[in-house]
């Protein structure tokens, strides 16, 4: 055996050896007539060695909504740390009390289960994003700074339903196109919506999920509360609307999104929120990223 050949078997040995303890990886070479053949292959950063590493890092940037959006794209691995912890953590980032709230974990606590219903992407997206109103040519946006309410959330209950948990937000108004009143796009989540008195109602009455709208957040199917019959008329009031002039749907999921268009004010009109001025600890408000980097609080 020739010096050369007894050194690449002995290469190979001790690099054979060194993963077998190293766990890190192999490298092999084999000497023939058409050259050297250069095999390697290894373990190393296979996986997401610590997640809570990655969380760190968008932390420092205040969870921006892009940027994980942006890595959730680079590789499946990479979409499911996204949704399994990123999401989640600019969830509780962005609004601590409400997802408090909707898991059952105090602020501060434990991180919340793994898992909600619809999903955190979904979630993320209703806290972030103005759906707008397509019956009016009212595209979608992302919003600023939203303001979700449990006071609010009661205005949308029927009566029968009050014992329900449902946070709605303030709603976002646009100018729509050919029309001289403004439209105000809301949006909303149920908690433990599977075993509200809601969705009891609902289906108690068989109320039909619609076949052409979808929700915009999570991609379920809906229903739609004004031909349920289950629109109270202090939800017209709360949001400033013209009554009769209001959409609001409840996907299977708890996620809610409605529009209505908005009644002027004039100089002897009062809150429109029906003079309900109950605990504002109630309220979340979220942010979806500034130029400094500050959470809401």
């Amino acid at each position: 055996m020739s010096e050369g050949a007894r050194n690449t078997r002995r290469f190979f040995g001790a690099s054979s050896s060194g993963a077998g303890e190293s766990g890190t990886g192999s490298a092999g070479y084999r000497d023939g007539g058409g050259g050297i053949v250069v095999s390697r292959s290894s373990d190393v950063n296979t996986g997401i060695q610590d997640e809570n590493v990655l969380a760190l890092v968008f932390r420092s940037i205040n969870f921006d909504p892009k940027a994980v959006c942006t890595v959730a794209c680079v590789s499946r691995r990479l979409r499911a740390v996204a949704e399994r912890v990123l999401w989640r953590e600019l969830c509780i980032s962005r609004a601590p009390r409400m997802v408090a709230s909707l898991t059952g974990v105090p602020v501060g606590g434990p991180p919340p289960p793994g898992r909600i219903v619809g999903g955190w992407p979904a979630l993320a997206k209703l806290l972030l994003f103005c759906c707008g109103a397509a019956s009016a040519s009212v595209p979608g946006h992302s919003t600023g700074v939203s303001r979700f309410s449990k006071t609010s959330g009661r205005s949308f209950l029927a009566r029968r339903c009050r014992g329900d948990l449902l946070y709605v937000s303030d709603p976002c108004e646009h100018a729509a196109p050919g029309a001289d009143d403004d439209v105000g796009a809301y949006r909303g989540v149920f908690r433990g919506f599977m075993r509200s008195r809601t969705r009891a109602c609902l289906v108690g009455r068989q109320a039909a999920l619609e076949a052409r709208v979808r929700c915009p957040y999570c991609g379920a199917r809906v229903w739609s509360m004004v031909a349920a019959g289950m629109v109270p008329r202090i939800a017209w009031r709360r949001l400033g609307a013209y009554e009769g002039r209001l959409e609001y749907y409840v996907c299977v999921s708890g996620h809610l999104h409605g529009n209505c268009w908005l009644a002027r004010l004039t100089s002897s009109d009062g809150e429109h929120g029906g003079g309900d001025s109950e605990d504002d600890d109630d309220d979340a408000s979220t942010e979806s990223g500034s130029d400094d980097g500050r959470a809401a609080s």
